[in-house]
């Protein structure tokens, strides 16, 4: 019987084990990880910008957008009111002191040409407000009617070549249209310009106090969540190749840690810089503007006291609540707000009050109670009826004490935009150094990270 041996069967192959998903591959957590570490990055670099366009829109709007536009409308009012004092002045001179009205005349000019450099560097700053644009235009025009009665007031009074102190009723007559449109149309509309322009300015610095903070921690808690992936990915490369740190993410670690602080710093430095500018510099400079203004119409209404006699008692109202405004302090009426003034150096309120502080500060209280001084020995001259040594008192003691004091108005607002100036150029320096810094920073750590990560990526290829 014949024995038939089959052949073995040939093995089956076993089928290859499916490979992981990518994501679960040690090349895939990589990946992941470096995708998550460079988005934390890209959302810390993402804060920095828009933290720091935040704080230069600030700077800008405050230091060379509305800030300046501010005072100069603050100057607007200052030219404006200077120019009808001069007029005032002239008229009450009559045909003497031919010396001092040829500098008043020409004061009258220097002052209405800055009243119109200032309306148009205000025009060119108010932008596409269209609001301010027109107040700017109405300035124009009610200058133009203002200039043209001025004008006919000055030359009815070279005609009828009076004695020092009241002009002819004409005069008069013609001097009040003037002044009435100055005081109740055009040095109100100045005024406007400045609250618009100040509106601004406020509304901005609010904002910005609030954003700032706010940009600034939002910077800090990326740059926290950009450091942590940074060192899980180190970590992970650590453990799962058995070596130790990679020089190149270490130094990308210390570029991040180094432009989060950096960053941080810069943020944190314009916020104290804005907050200078605005109150140590800003403020003050306006309040000192608003203070120059109101007092160089308190001593247009010296002389409008002395040349309007219908007038006189309003005159007189008019410049006491023009002196509590600047400087209060409790007093019925004039005579009771001397006697205050001259035997008190500290504690006022009014505009001046929170600038009296420092040696300028009392420098000038010091020439403030002396120009109140000289005013009431002025208005006791005037009130005898010494018409003519009044009118000398109020071209000689009464206008030096008002220089001196003028003088050191003036020196103690630049004292503040110095303050001013030196803050928003410090605030915009540090923005400056940033963006120069962050380009390199983000190229450096970018370049880093591929130097440490794609070595390990290589090592599966």
């Amino acid at each position: 019987m014949t024995v038939v041996q089959t052949a073995p069967a040939a093995p089956v192959p076993a089928s290859p084990a499916p490979a992981p998903p990518a994501r679960r591959s040690v090349p895939g957590r990589i990946r992941i990880i470096s995708g998550v570490t460079v988005a934390s990055l890209a959302l810390l670099f993402a804060a920095l910008a828009v933290g720091t366009s935040s704080a230069r829109e600030g700077l800008r709007v405050i230091g060379r957008d509305a800030g300046p536009q501010v005072v100069a409308t603050a100057g607007l009012y200052l030219a404006l009111s200077d120019m009808d004092a001069q007029v005032a002045n002239v008229l009450v001179m009559g045909e003497s002191a031919a010396e001092q009205r040829r500098a008043a005349l020409e004061r009258y000019d220097e002052r209405r040409a800055q009243a119109n450099r200032t309306l148009l560097q205000a025009f060119e700053l108010s932008g596409d407000n269209a609001a301010e644009r027109s107040t700017v235009q109405s300035v124009l025009d009610g200058l133009g009617r203002y200039e043209r009665l001025a004008g006919r007031a000055l030359l009815l009074n070279e005609q009828s070549r009076h004695a020092p102190g009241p002009p002819p009723e004409e005069v008069v007559r013609t001097y009040r249209q003037a002044t009435d449109l100055m005081r109740m149309v055009l040095l109100p509309q100045a005024y406007n310009l400045t609250l618009e322009s100040g509106t601004i300015v406020r509304a901005t610095y609010d904002a910005k106090t609030v954003v700032g903070p706010l940009m600034r921690v939002a910077v800090v808690l990326a740059g926290l969540v950009a450091l942590g992936c940074l060192l899980w990915l180190q970590l992970f490369l650590a453990r799962r190749f058995r070596r130790v740190f990679g020089p190149a993410l270490l130094v990308a670690t210390v570029t991040t840690a180094a432009a989060l602080f950096f960053g941080t710093s810069v943020l944190a430095q314009d916020e104290a810089d804005l907050r200078t500018a605005k109150s140590a510099g800003f403020d003050s400079v306006l309040t000192l503007a608003k203070a120059r203004a109101i007092s160089n119409s308190m001593q247009g209404d010296q002389s409008r006291y002395l040349l309007d006699k219908g007038r006189a008692d309003t005159y007189e109202h008019t410049f006491l609540d023009r002196s509590l405004a600047v400087m209060y302090t409790d007093a019925g009426n004039l005579r009771e707000y001397h006697t205050a003034v001259a035997g008190s150096s500290t504690g006022y309120l009014g505009l001046l009050g929170p600038e009296l502080v420092g040696r300028q500060g009392e420098e000038v209280a010091r020439a403030y109670r002396s120009f109140q001084e000289a005013d009431r020995a002025f208005r006791d001259l005037a009130a005898s009826g010494r018409t003519g040594e009044a009118v000398a008192a109020r071209l000689g003691p009464v206008m030096t004490a008002f220089d001196a004091y003028d003088r050191e108005l003036t020196e103690l607002a630049g004292t503040h935009q110095q303050v001013f100036e030196r803050s928003i150029r410090s605030g915009e320096g540090a923005l400056d150094n940033l963006w120069r810094l962050l380009p390199f920073a983000i190229g450096a750590i970018g370049v880093l990270m591929v130097a440490g990560v794609w070595p390990r990526l290589k090592e599966y290829r």
